[in-house]
């Protein structure tokens, strides 16, 4: 029976949780709104977009034979030296030249991403630019520059160039409507959270129905408040000093 009592007892709670939480909707719709207003403010006025642009090269070597296993495992291996030549200092600061970037080549460095699919001879080079025509600019130059800079100091048949980058046409990082919808939640999620803990941690007595859910009593009289039984007195009181008033004029 204990248990059942228990398992009562929690289920009135989650319901009172509950009911707790929809008296509240309002206030909780409007600290969603409240946050949702602010970071869709802070994305749109304090981040500053980014846009994305991609290019492939095919790693080869000076015997292109497909069919070849060592070709493969050979190609395999020279895409890690092809991803630190590509970073490195010379060709950057070529692109930077070229292209008349106002940078140095630390901070371009810290632009570009070099990624390779196991098990592949394909290297994607990503450039994130504030400029959504210039990183497509960019990372074209980077691959001519990183082709023939590495064709030139490993003395090895220079990467093809697969595909060239594309004008990206949204913003890679977190735009302004993902910003609003991610603060609209996290502010209904926090003040739920509030309204949740102080419930709980709520354990005054307000009804009757109190005292027997936490003090196991019955209630068996209630004793109306003094002060509104003053003041209710007092209204009628004052409402028959005024009749009599009335009607001794």
């Amino acid at each position: 029976m204990g248990k059942n009592y228990d398992n009562d007892e929690m289920e009135i709670d989650l319901l009172e949780l509950f009911y707790v939480l929809k008296s509240k909707i309002l206030a909780i719709l409007g600290v969603g709104l409240l946050f949702g207003c602010i970071a869709c403010a802070y994305a749109g006025f304090l981040v500053k977009p980014l846009y994305t642009s991609s290019s492939m090269m095919l790693v080869l070597t000076k015997e292109t034979t497909l069919s070849s296993l060592a070709d493969l495992q050979m190609g395999s291996q020279l895409t890690k030296d092809y991803s630190i030549l590509i970073t490195s200092r010379p060709v950057l600061t070529d692109v930077i030249d070229q292209l008349d970037l106002d940078m140095d080549y630390k901070q371009l460095k810290n632009m570009i991403t070099v990624a390779n699919q196991d098990d592949t001879r394909i290297l994607q080079l990503s450039v994130e630019y504030s400029d959504a025509k210039q990183a497509k600019e960019i990372v074209d130059k980077l691959s001519e520059v990183a082709s023939e800079y590495i064709g030139d100091k490993m003395e090895v048949t220079p990467p093809k160039i697969i595909e060239k980058g594309e004008v990206p046409t949204s913003r890679s990082n977190t735009g302004v409507a993902k910003m609003a919808v991610m603060g609209v939640l996290a502010g209904m999620i926090l003040c739920a959270g509030v309204i949740v803990i102080r419930t709980i941690m709520d354990d005054t007595i307000k009804s009757e129905e109190d005292i027997e859910k936490y003090l196991g009593l019955s209630t068996l009289s209630v004793i109306p408040d003094r002060k509104d039984y003053i003041n209710g007195s007092g209204k009628k009181k004052s409402k028959r000093n005024d009749a009599g008033k009335r009607k001794a004029s």
